[in-house]
């Protein structure tokens, strides 16, 4: 996910407002105006949003002026912005409810060390919903990928699940690989089974670059506990 610092997201929000009152491309005197600050600080902001590809400018001519020189500049957000600030909201909705899902998910895999490994998976992999936030499908995803390795019941992939006890993109990057390296590697896995697994892994490897930190954060804490809940920590990492 795109970047920004709370200062920036601050002058996008207003930037898009503004923009959607006008029905036009807004002045930066304007931005500054309305956010309380100077000018040229406003211009400074809007040009870094607009190296971010999530701004940009125009010249227009300005009507109350006359003679030469009679151009200004204006800003107007861009697609990528829509779609930041979209993706931002959704992020923050599904953020406040956060920990009823975790322990929804906890509470199916401690169930599932129950059940046949391989139906498992297949059920959870079925039950993946369409259409989810980016937060929400690789929560889920955790899960159906951790359930794949443990019913690999493969003795080197314990101690290689060491390594996910990273934060953010380093620990559930290494996840994926793990989970995809052992559907790769068994012969006897069923086909369609493995298209649609290994799909799944790879659209969750690119759904983790358009997390943001804090969400990054949530996930690699709900990867540390469905590990102690399936048992799949080495002792050296329970500590």
């Amino acid at each position: 996910m795109l970047k920004l610092t709370p200062r920036q997201q601050t002058f996008l929000d207003k930037l898009f407002d503004l923009y959607r009152e006008s029905k036009g491309p807004v002045h930066y005197s304007t931005v500054a105006e309305t956010l309380g600050v100077n000018k040229f600080s406003a211009y400074d902001m809007l040009k870094v949003l607009e190296e971010k590809g999530v701004a940009a400018s125009d010249y227009v001519l300005n009507n109350e002026q006359t003679g030469p020189g009679r151009s200004q500049v204006v800003f107007y957000p861009t697609n990528k912005a829509a779609q930041f600030l979209t993706q931002l909201r959704e992020e923050m909705r599904y953020s406040s409810e956060w920990h009823r899902v975790k322990e929804r998910i906890l509470r199916k895999l401690s169930k599932a060390t129950q059940d046949n490994p391989t139906e498992v998976v297949q059920e959870a992999l079925s039950n993946l919903p369409e259409t989810k936030t980016p937060l929400n499908y690789c929560a889920e995803m955790i899960s159906v990928m951790l359930l794949n390795i443990k019913q690999r019941q493969d003795p080197k992939l314990l101690p290689a699940l060491a390594s996910t006890n990273k934060n953010g993109l380093i620990g559930l990057g290494t996840l994926a690989g793990l989970s995809l390296g052992s559907i790769l590697s068994n012969e006897n896995n069923d086909a369609k089974l493995v298209a649609k697994l290994t799909a799944h892994i790879q659209s969750f490897q690119s759904q983790l670059t358009e997390l943001s930190d804090e969400s990054l954060g949530k996930l690699s804490a709900l990867l540390n506990d469905a590990l102690n809940t399936l048992q799949l920590k080495p002792d050296y990492m329970a500590a």
